[in-house]
């Protein structure tokens, strides 16, 4: 329950310059809702319509930006400065978002792999929502649920419109966080799925990702782990690149060649990959989640930009440039979803979906968790002033 001293509600500071807002813990990002995924798929398809027709924002001139982050040298006098180790960053991932949402808000995490043999996540995230009329915050949230499954959930609003209806075998690359969330969304819009080959680095994340499959996904009478990218890709319905790594090399990044991919596959890509001349090919269609998100990460980035942003929409920026795409063979995820372009056409296309993440995606599940929060009563309420001291 709600805990509070206070005579105030949060939700009725119009009229009063108190301003309260509400702390969510992991417990209580739960208990309001965050892990429920068919919901979570519905409010990103949501966002992606806002999306498609402008009513948002992100950070940068380009209103599109991903967000700002801390770059450590490589080396430095400072012998406590961090240094650049993989998926060693500080961010912050600022969004407005309009339609029903009407609310800003920003991520702001800290990420080192190196967290994992400590027993922590990757990354430990927290996300402040604001009303976008005074800017006061509304809840600070413990993120890393709520950025857990709006990523995974935009792959199901990509299987709902690009996969074919009788989808049955998922091949996932990676076993992690984002491979659950993932797998989540594509059963609650392919209900038919029973099969999933999975390629994993190390036993105990495989054997955790079984466990969890067998715990959360009964449905799922087949599970195969494999040991290669290409029987990852090799007769699958689905396939999803959830690996973690080093950039800086793409010919490190693991490989999509054409010859593995059956007809009808959807290729969902939300982590490092590259792909070979094959699937370059005008044929195969290639969606990103937003243009947008992409020029703007290519304006703002060295080139190749493949270099430092690993997903394989920044790969079709620089064959564009190139001079090896054209850019008209790019489709927005958005446009689909609003109905102004075809989803899949016939039971034989491959799709090929770059997944970035933005921060707009956020601030729409975060928006729903905690209006959701501030029903049930559930959080804590905090007081930030009732008259400010300077004004």
């Amino acid at each position: 329950m709600l805990q509070d001293n206070r005579e105030h509600p949060i939700d009725d500071q119009s009229s009063s310059t108190l301003i309260d807002f509400i702390y969510l813990s992991e417990p209580d990002m739960i208990r309001a809702g965050v892990t429920n995924m068919a919901a979570c798929v519905d409010t990103m398809e949501e966002m992606f319509g806002l999306l498609y027709h402008g009513d948002y924002r992100m950070a940068g001139a380009n209103n599109n930006s991903h967000g700002s982050v801390v770059i450590f040298p490589e080396t430095s006098p400072f012998p406590y400065m961090p240094t650049p180790t993989p998926d060693r960053r500080f961010m912050a991932m600022p969004a407005y978002l309009g339609g029903r949402f009407r609310t800003a808000g920003m991520k702001w995490y800290g990420s080192n792999i190196e967290n994992r043999q400590k027993g922590l996540p990757r990354s430990i995230l927290m996300f402040i929502l604001n009303d976008a009329d005074t800017g006061a915050p509304l809840a600070v949230m413990s993120a890393n649920l709520l950025s857990a499954y709006r990523t995974g959930a935009v792959p199901g609003v990509g299987a709902r419109h690009l996969a074919r209806k009788d989808s049955r075998v998922v091949g996932i690359l990676g076993p992690g966080v984002m491979a659950k969330t993932s797998l989540s969304a594509f059963m609650a819009v392919c209900p038919q799925i029973d099969t999933v080959k999975v390629k994993g680095r190390g036993k105990k994340n495989l054997d955790a990702f079984l466990n969890w499959i067998s715990e959360t996904l009964p449905q799922i009478t087949n599970v195969v782990v494999v040991d290669s990218v290409e029987e990852v890709v090799r007769d699958s319905d689905i396939v999803t690149f959830c690996n973690s790594g080093a950039t800086g090399d793409p010919s490190t990044y693991p490989m999509v060649k054409r010859e593995w991919v059956s007809p009808g596959t959807l290729l969902s890509m939300p982590a490092l990959s590259n792909i070979d001349t094959g699937m370059e090919s005008p044929e195969i269609r290639k969606v990103l989640d937003n243009p947008g998100l992409y020029e703007a990460w290519y304006e703002e980035n060295p080139k190749p930009v493949h270099n430092s942003i690993p997903v394989v929409g920044i790969r079709f920026m620089d064959l564009i440039a190139e001079g090896r795409m054209s850019h008209d063979q790019l489709e927005d995820l958005g446009k689909i979803v609003a109905g102004e372009a075809p989803g899949r056409r016939d039971d034989d296309e491959i799709i090929i979906m770059s997944v970035g993440g933005m921060p707009v995606e956020d601030v729409a599940w975060g928006t729903v968790v905690y209006r959701n929060a501030v029903q049930e009563g559930v959080g804590v309420k905090l007081n930030l002033w009732d008259v400010p001291a300077l004004r």
